[in-house]
C-alpha cells in the first residue's frame, strides 16, 4: 500500500476515533438519556458481536445481529409509544461500547474484529443517527411524515442511503489498500473503484438487505411494542445467521473439493504446480474487472481450476502441459473430454459448458470461457513463472497478436491491466 493510500485509511481510522472519543467524553459527562432503553440496545448488540463466534475469513458482515441492533437504535423514534430523547453522540456511545464488550472474548482468542469493519460500523451508524434523531427530537420528522406508512418508508430510504454509504466507504477503503507502494512509479494502477463498488452493491442484496430490514423492523417494533420486541428479533436473527454460515463452510468445502480436483493433472505430471490455481486467481480478478457477478465470478473460478481436467485421458502429457502451443483441434479434443468428465462431479452444468468451449474462437464463447483460455494461454506462454517484463510482456504481445480469432481484444487487455497492478509479477503459485 503507498504512503498515500495508506493514509487515506488512517484518515478514515482517525475520523471514526475522534468521533468515538468525543461521544464517549460527552455522554459520560451528560449521563444517559433513558438508559433502560441504552443498556436493552446496548446488550443486543454484545450479544451481536458475540455471535460472530465461527464467522468465515472475508464474510462482509461476520456480525449481522449486532449491526441491525445498532441501526436500530440509532433509528428508534420511541419506546412503548413513549417518545425516546437520545441523541446522536449517545448512539455512538452505545454502540461503540457494546460492540467493545462483545468483542473482548473474540480479542482474547486473538480473533478480534478487523478495524476496517470497527470504523465504517461507527462512521455509518452515525451518518443514520445524524439523519435521523435531530429531525425526530426536534419535531420536524412528525409535521413532515406523521407515523403512519410514510414514516416507515422514510426509515427505509434512510437505511438504503446508510447502506450506500457503507458499500462507498468499503469499496474505498478496499480500493486504497490495493494500490501497491511504488505503483505509479512502475506504471501500475489500484484495482479499478468501479468493480470494487459493484461488488459492494451486490452484496447489499444479500445480507446487507437482511441486516437494514431487520434495524428498520426492530425500531418500528419497539417504538409500538417496547423492549419486548428485541428477544423477539433475536432468536430468529440468530438461526437465520447459523444457517447461512453452514451453508457458507458447505460451499467452502465444496469449492476445497474441487480445488482438490483440480490438483489431480499436477499430481499425474501432466500440468505444472499450481498451474491450475494460477489461472483460476488471475481468471477470478480479470473477471472481477469486467463486471462479472458474485454467480458468475464462481462458475469462472470452478471452470478455471478444472479447465485441464481432460489431459486426464491423454496417452502422453503435453509438455509442461502447455494445451495453448497445440493444434486447434487437439486443443478442442481435450476441451470435450474435460467438459465431459466435469459433467460427472456434480458441479454446475455452466462451468462444464465453459470448459468445453475454451478452444473454440472467442466470438462463439461466453465470456468466463474467454477469460479462462487467455489466462490459460497467458500462464502456458510464461511457464508459470513471468519473473521478467520480458516474460510477461512477451506473452501479452502473442495474445494481441491472436486476438483476430482466439482471444478477445477487451479480455486481453484486462489482463494486461490486472498483471500491471502488481508490477507485471506474476501470481504465486498455489
Amino acid at each position: 500500500m503507498s504512503p498515500a493510500a495508506g493514509l487515506a485509511v488512517r484518515g478514515v481510522y482517525a475520523a471514526a476515533a475522534l468521533l468515538t472519543g468525543g461521544a464517549l467524553a460527552l455522554t459520560l459527562w451528560q449521563g444517559l438519556e433513558q438508559p433502560a432503553n441504552a443498556l436493552a440496545f446496548g446488550v443486543f448488540i454484545a450479544v451481536g458481536e458475540l455471535a460472530r463466534w465461527g464467522a468465515l475469513p472475508g464474510e462482509r458482515e461476520p456480525a449481522p445481529l449486532g449491526a441491525a441492533g445498532a441501526l436500530a437504535y440509532a433509528l428508534l423514534g420511541g419506546c412503548a409509544g413513549q417518545p425516546t430523547t437520545h441523541g446522536v453522540l449517545q448512539v455512538v456511545s452505545v454502540v461503540v461500547a457494546a460492540a467493545l464488550a462483545g468483542a473482548v472474548p473474540h480479542v482474547a482468542r486473538g480473533c478480534g474484529p478487523a478495524l476496517d469493519h470497527v470504523a465504517r460500523r461507527v462512521l455509518t451508524v452515525s451518518f443514520a443517527a445524524a439523519c435521523f434523531q435531530p429531525l425526530y427530537n426536534s419535531g420536524e420528522l412528525e409535521r413532515w411524515v406523521g407515523h403512519g406508512a410514510y414514516y416507515a418508508l422514510f426509515l427505509v430510504v434512510l437505511l438504503l442511503l446508510t447502506a450506500l454509504c457503507d458499500a462507498v466507504l468499503a469499496a474505498a477503503m478496499l480500493h486504497a489498500r490495493t494500490l501497491p507502494h511504488g505503483a505509479k512509479r512502475r506504471g501500475g494502477a489500484p484495482l479499478p473503484f468501479t468493480p470494487l463498488l459493484r461488488d459492494e452493491l451486490r452484496a447489499l442484496l444479500g445480507i446487507g438487505s437482511a441486516v437494514c430490514a431487520s434495524g428498520a423492523v426492530m425500531a418500528l417494533s419497539v417504538a409500538v411494542a417496547g423492549l419486548w420486541a428485541l428477544p423477539v428479533f433475536c432468536v430468529p436473527l440468530l438461526l437465520t445467521q447459523l444457517s447461512y454460515r453452514r451453508y457458507a463452510a458447505v460451499r467452502t468445502t465444496y469449492r476445497q473439493t474441487i480445488a482438490s480436483l483440480a490438483r489431480s493433472t499436477e499430481i499425474a505430471g501432466y500440468t505444472q504446480p499450481g498451474h491450475a490455481h494460477r489461472v483460476a486467481a488471475l481468471s477470478t480478478a480479470v473477471g472481477r474487472e469486467l463486471g462479472l457477478s458474485g454467480s458468475e465470478l464462481t462458475v469462472l473460478e470452478y471452470a478455471a481450476l478444472m479447465h485441464d481436467i481432460g489431459q486426464l485421458s491423454l496417452v502422453d502429457p503435453v509438455p509442461d502441459g502447455a494445451t495453448a502451443r497445440l493444434s486447434v483441434a487437439e486443443q478442442r479434443r481435450i476441451a470435450l473430454l474435460g467438459g465431459a468428465v466435469v459433467r460427472q462431479t456434480g458441479v454446475p452444468a455452466a462451468v462444464a459448458v465453459v470448459v468445453e468451449l475454451q478452444a473454440d474462437p472467442y466470438r462463439e464463447q461466453p465470456l468466463p470461457a474467454r477469460i479462462v483460455r487467455a489466462v490459460n494461454a497467458y500462464d502456458d506462454l510464461t511457464g508459470g513463472s513471468g519473473r521478467t517484463a520480458g516474460g510477461v510482456l512477451g506473452a501479452l504481445e502473442q495474445l494481441r497478436l491472436g486476438t483476430g480469432r482466439d482471444y478477445q481484444p477487451e479480455v486481453v487487455e484486462s489482463l494486461a491491466r490486472v498483471l500491471a497492478r502488481g508490477g507485471l509479477a506474476p501470481v504465486p503459485p498455489g
